[in-house]
């Protein structure tokens, strides 16, 4: 397995859709510990580590760059 593994998708789910389109307005705007800060406070108990938030910080940016992708 690799480092993500695990972690993917566990904060994510957890958070409203309100939330997730703030942190996907931090994301890009460089505005990365406020997202984490964000992703920690929102996502209810048990609170995601801080290694999670990273790997999910990086995720989302790697999906913001992307774009919208065409099914």
């Amino acid at each position: 397995m690799g480092f993500n593994a695990g972690v993917e998708n566990v904060p994510w789910d957890r958070l409203s859709v309100e939330v997730r389109s703030e942190v996907d307005r931090l994301v890009p705007a460089g505005r990365n510990v406020r997202a984490i800060a964000v992703m920690r406070d929102r996502a209810g108990l048990p609170m995601p580590s801080l290694h999670e938030c990273v790997a999910l910080l990086d995720q989302r940016f790697g999906v913001l760059r992307q774009g919208p992708t065409h099914a």
